[in-house]
């Protein structure tokens, strides 16, 4: 599922918003970060463009494609978790986005440092500390939008 915006209905002199995909194999856990960042990153920016995976092969064509912001990845999913698919996107992938992981834990963040994930936030999941790393890590790049 995308959730995409127009880049037409921007409104004027402001860039488009950041592609954020977003890969969790649970619906709910994608509604759960969509409703935590929200729809922008602060007051009278572009909206963001999610991009919703449910399968490790949809993020790597995705990364692929290029445009992406930033990873948003769920170090609980079945079958690729988050953390692996990280990982192997920093070793494979030249000049691979900035990665976020979603791990099951705080005792979890070595984790994650062993992905090379830039940031994780563990559940339960705080809108606060979600919203402001996702900012922050998209900040820190270049909008690819």
């Amino acid at each position: 599922m995308s959730t995409a915006h127009d880049p037409a209905g921007t409104p004027a002199g402001l860039p488009a918003g950041p592609r954020i995909v977003l890969y969790s194999d649970d619906v709910d856990v994608r509604a759960q970060v969509r409703l935590a960042v929200g729809s922008r990153l602060e007051h009278g920016a572009a909206e963001i463009e999610w991009l919703e995976t449910a399968t490790a092969p949809a993020v790597i064509a995705a990364v692929e494609a290029g445009g992406v912001d930033l990873l948003v990845l769920d170090g609980e999913a079945d079958k690729v978790g988050g953390m692996g698919l990280a990982r192997q996107l920093k070793e494979e992938v030249y000049d691979c986005p900035p990665a976020l992981v979603i791990t099951g834990r705080p005792q979890d963040a070595w984790l994650a440092s062993w992905s090379n994930a830039d940031a994780s936030v563990s559940r339960p999941i705080d809108p606060f500390e979600l919203q402001a790393a996702v900012a922050s890590l998209v900040r820190s790049g270049s909008v690819a939008g």
